[in-house]
């Protein structure tokens, strides 16, 4: 105990986590260590950020489910000709977006399955930088949340460009910036396993930092609580904060957000549920997690969310003493973790949101995509739909 005191005061007075340490706080299963930690890692929050929590108002727009991908932990994708898949069309789109809008929304976080259909005139490109524009040519102060990099990778593999052409197209459209999904576990022996059709460890970095050195910022996640171990847990926080790293060096903003998303596997395909042996988080390893990666990661990436989706209300708030200084979203429609058989539900209010923050004696403040407070609602304009 002494030695793990010793580590977190050294910590607090500013000297970095190494990987090795996180290992060790990951592995740590005394409960009166695992509540220093907890503590350490609350004390961090406050210094990094105060005691204020944020959220966001905003909508999920997941435009199809159609996907040619195979994930082990996905229960969203269906193939063309089930009875359940779809693809909104444009109206309908505009459709969800205004409802958001009018129901206070400052974001729409856009994210699909990985169709060769979606193409126009031919092209890739063409499909999603006109989505983009029909949306942010209705609303041009509604922040635009687009695309992971496997979208982006697929977009440039459909249409043989590279990486910088299809982001600078998607940001001139109007993304304003982009999901850091498709992370998984950032080691390519585990997403061979969860994810071997998707783009690996090296590809999603680049695509990431191309999107920052290009002015476009992204959040970062990772899909823990199934196959991966405490030591690739870390290598994930490791090649997340050398990227940050990079960033800060060049004076970019690049990743705004960590988020952890613990795996949901309740309607998950079967092979991987039987590896992992439970389908629904486990709350404790999730915490102790969430304070490693706030130690981790605060002083490069200080904004920190847990999932309120995959944890429900009590758990990220729970998350909240933790390291946790945002709550997420309102996101109004969420179904792909709710496919996977998610408990959270699929919307949150804003009341609930600011009771649950409110329950800790902790403030809370409408934040936008980009951590700013929110000061005034958008205009709601007549669409003929």
């Amino acid at each position: 105990m002494n030695t793990l005191v010793s580590l977190l005061d050294r910590l607090l007075a500013g000297s970095p986590l190494s990987v090795e340490a996180g290992v060790r706080l990951l592995q740590e299963t005394d409960p009166g260590a695992v509540a220093e930690i907890r503590a350490a890692a609350d004390h961090l929050r406050q210094q990094q950020v105060g005691d204020t929590v944020t959220y966001v108002v905003n909508r999920n727009l997941n435009f199809t489910n159609l996907c040619e991908q195979h994930c082990g932990f996905c229960a969203f994708r269906r193939d063309e000709g089930q009875a359940d898949a779809y693809w909104l069309t444009e109206e309908q789109m505009l459709a969800k977006v205004t409802d958001a809008v009018r129901h206070g929304a400052t974001e729409i976080c856009i994210q699909g399955g990985l169709h060769p259909g979606a193409k126009e005139n031919g092209q890739s490109l063409a499909y999603y930088v006109r989505l983009i524009e029909a949306i942010a040519g209705q609303f041009p102060d509604l922040h635009l949340h687009a695309f992971s990099p496997q979208e982006v990778q697929f977009i440039a593999r459909e249409d043989g460009l590279g990486y910088v052409e299809v982001i600078a197209a998607l940001r001139d459209a109007g993304v304003q910036s982009m999901p850091g999904t498709a992370a998984e576990v950032l080691v390519d022996a585990v997403r061979r396993v969860l994810c071997p059709e998707k783009i690996d460890t090296a590809t999603w970095l680049e695509i990431v930092e191309t999107a920052h050195r290009l002015g476009v910022p992204t959040t970062s996640t990772m899909l823990c609580g199934h196959i991966e171990t405490p030591e690739q847990q870390m290598e994930h926080l490791r090649l997340l904060r050398e990227l940050q790293q990079r960033n800060c060096d060049r004076g970019l903003r690049g990743i705004t957000e960590f988020i952890l998303l613990p795996y949901v596997g309740q309607s998950a395909p079967k092979s991987l549920r039987r590896r992992v042996g439970h389908d629904q988080p486990i709350l404790a390893p999730v915490l102790q997690l969430t304070a490693v990666a706030r130690l981790f990661l605060g002083a490069w990436i200080e904004n920190h969310q847990p999932s309120w989706v995959k944890l429900g209300l009590a758990g990220a708030t729970a998350a909240l003493t933790w390291g946790c200084n945002d709550i997420g979203g309102t996101l109004m429609e969420e179904h792909i973790t709710t496919m996977a058989g998610a408990q959270g539900g699929t919307c949150m209010a804003v009341a609930d949101l600011q009771g649950a923050i409110a329950s800790l004696g902790r403030p809370w403040q409408q934040r936008t995509t980009l951590y700013t407070p929110v000061t005034k609602a958008l205009t709601v304009p007549s669409l003929s739909l």
